[in-house]
This record gives C-alpha cells, structure tokens and sequence, in this order.
C-alpha cells in the first residue's frame, strides 16, 4: 500500500495527523536549534526544551504509526519522503513568487 492509497481510503485523517504532527515537531527542532544556537541564558534553556519536544514528537509520531494506525515501517517513510517534498515545492513556488513580485515592484 503507498501513501497515496492510504490517503485515497477511508483513513484519510491519519495521513494528515501524520503529516500534521511531524512537521509540527520539524519546525520545533528547527526553533530549537536557533534559538539554542543564537540565543544566550534562559533562551538557550528554551531552545534546547524545544528540541527536546521536537524529537519526542516525531518519536510518537512513528510509535502512533506503527501501533495505533497499524503502517508499516516503508509506509511511514514514504509519506514522510511525500510530506517533505510537498513542503520543499511549497516554500520554493513561495519564495519564486516573493522574487518575481519584488522584482515587478523595484523595475517599476
């Protein structure tokens, strides 16, 4: 079964939980690094909470898979694999839009 079967089913929900939660927990490791990194003191402290929670998440993600919603191991991988694709064309299309309409507005 591929991701794309798994959405098309009656399960629809799962996938975007899924996909819902882990980019949640992506983006609090990636607040946690910068926040850790650049950030001094208690912000530090907070920046490492954040990667903290980042990483259990994606931890639970992969344990509500594999025992609550029953996937297997390449089936979790492989909408992983979709999920940041479809992020990487989505901040891509976005940041070509930024350029050409920055681009319009300094040529006018």
């Amino acid at each position: 079964m591929t991701g794309f079967e798994l959405i098309n089913g009656g399960a629809w929900w799962e996938p975007f939980l899924a996909i819902l939660l882990l980019v949640f927990g992506l983006f609090l490791i990636l607040a946690g690094l910068f926040t850790a990194y650049f950030g001094s003191g208690k912000s530090r402290t907070i920046g490492v909470g954040l990667l903290v929670v980042g990483l259990v998440m994606g931890v639970l993600v992969g344990l509500l898979a594999k025992y609550s919603f029953g996937w297997s191991t390449s089936l979790l991988f492989g909408l992983i694999g979709q999920a940041f694709l479809v992020i990487l064309a989505a901040v891509v299309g976005a940041l070509v839009a930024i350029a050409i309409f920055l681009l319009a507005i300094m040529k006018s």
